[in-house]
């Protein structure tokens, strides 16, 4: 299985959102399960993750420098199985990008806004993290 999170810019939410689910999946002996993240945008494209990110990441264990920010490509819909979205926006970004025959994507969670708000905006890191692990669980459970 080989999953795609995706936000805006790659990073914040999907960064953290790839090293979330990679460590929930091995922490569940799923380490066969591939993740990647990636942006819509690429405005950050070969940056590292945002640093309050990777200091709030850090403080739960996970680990997010060594990874770099990159653009969603039209080769992402068939390189991966499950392409996940953080927020509602994001969703629809993707589908307009996607080829009418290739993987459907779907949003990280299944609550009314559905959406893992952007702590590059919000400023709230912690906030944003407990919505990632929350939507890894249960995106694992689904499995």
């Amino acid at each position: 299985m080989r999953v795609l999170m995706v936000c805006l810019g790659n990073i914040c939410r999907s960064p953290a959102a790839e090293v979330v689910l990679r460590h929930m999946a091995a922490q569940g002996g799923r380490a066969t399960i591939e993740v990647d993240s990636c942006g819509t945008s690429g405005w950050h494209q070969g940056q590292s993750p945002y640093g309050p990110m990777i200091t709030a990441s850090a403080a739960r264990g996970y680990e997010l420098r060594g990874l770099r920010a990159r653009k969603l490509h039209r080769d992402d819909f068939t390189r991966f199985d499950l392409i996940v979205a953080l927020d509602q926006s994001i969703l629809h970004d993707i589908e307009k990008l996607r080829p009418a025959t290739s993987t459907i994507p779907a949003q990280l969670l299944n609550i009314p806004a559905g959406a893992v708000p952007d702590p590059y905006y919000t400023r709230d890191f912690d906030q944003a993290l407990d919505l990632i692990e929350t939507g890894c669980r249960s995106l694992l459970d689904g499995m």
